[in-house]
């Protein structure tokens, strides 16, 4: 038993290698508390080349300070709770990969500048995530927006981004198509695809070879656009949208090339639409139900 090697006493590479699995609250509020070698290793940029934050809650007049993940780190790193800012915890959780990250998914309460300061510090991620909500999601696709300009430009290993917000959306394609050359996956949530959009996608992103459109609401004729453009395709999940019939059989036959595609429970109207009265108007003439006999 004596000559068993206790974990702290582990090759600080051994210990790199598992902490920058750990997560990052487990990397910010446990693994360093357990030992000085420990916290050493912590220290070490490869540990956090994956920056995976917490979802913070927020409430109208701020910062929920019961929230589990603030409460403990204000309380680990003695800080006055009543001055937490997101925008300085980013900050600091960033500069501790000293700009190796590769991957980045920001919090809802994250901020413009918090964007810019990853964009300004880590030139290397090659997957990254902005959830709607933060407040990023719509500016941050404004074609006249500088950030765009600055943030979009060096990006430039960008090969997966994940949005939450399809917010002037072919316009910021064309932005991606400038300076990310190597993008081959997108994927965004609740997105409204119009045909503009959809031409966008094809002409911005030819590498394009997984595309992710859940509940989206997208028209059956933007969808052969894609169908028909995206010639690289191998994922293409468009399931539960609005405006195409899953059971379609042209849909069906033009992505019969596409190894993954789902289109499951997708209907060409929102029946669960408190608005919906079970009347259609197409092509200025109404029909009741479901169709004329």
């Amino acid at each position: 038993m004596d000559d068993q090697r206790r974990w702290e006493e582990l090759d600080v590479d051994c210990l790199v290698s598992i902490f920058g699995r750990v997560g990052m609250e487990s990397l910010l509020l446990d693994v360093p508390f357990v030992c000085k070698s420990w916290y050493k290793a912590t220290l070490n940029p490869s540990c956090w080349q994956s920056l995976i934050f917490p979802e913070l809650t927020t409430d109208p007049f701020g910062f929920n300070l019961e929230d589990t993940f603030i409460e403990r780190f204000v309380n680990e790193y003695r800080l006055d709770e009543s001055r937490f800012s997101a925008t300085a915890f980013i900050k600091f959780v960033i500069s501790r990969s000293k700009g190796k990250a590769t991957a980045l998914r920001l919090s809802r309460c994250a901020s413009e500048d918090a964007l810019k300061y990853a964009a300004d510090d880590c030139h290397l991620f090659s997957w990254v995530s902005c959830p709607n909500g933060s407040g990023i999601a719509p500016r941050f696709s404004e074609n006249k927006s500088s950030i765009i300009q600055e943030v979009i430009g060096k990006w430039t290993h960008l090969e997966w981004l994940v949005l939450g917000s399809s917010y002037n959306l072919e316009n910021f394609l064309g932005q991606i198509c400038i300076h990310c050359k190597d993008l081959s996956r997108l994927s965004v949530a609740n997105a409204y695809i119009g045909k503009d959009t959809a031409v966008a996608i094809v002409s911005s992103l030819p590498k394009l070879k997984q595309l992710i459109l859940k509940k989206a609401n997208i028209g059956r004729d933007d969808l052969v656009t894609l169908l028909q453009g995206c010639k690289e395709l191998v994922h293409l999940d468009v399931s539960d949208c609005i405006g195409f019939n899953e059971e379609d059989e042209e849909i069906s036959k033009l992505a019969s090339h596409i190894a993954n595609f789902s289109s499951k429970g997708s209907t060409l109207f929102d029946y669960d639409d408190d608005d919906f009265d079970g009347t259609f108007y197409l092509d200025e003439v109404v029909y009741d139900g479901y169709g004329s006999n």
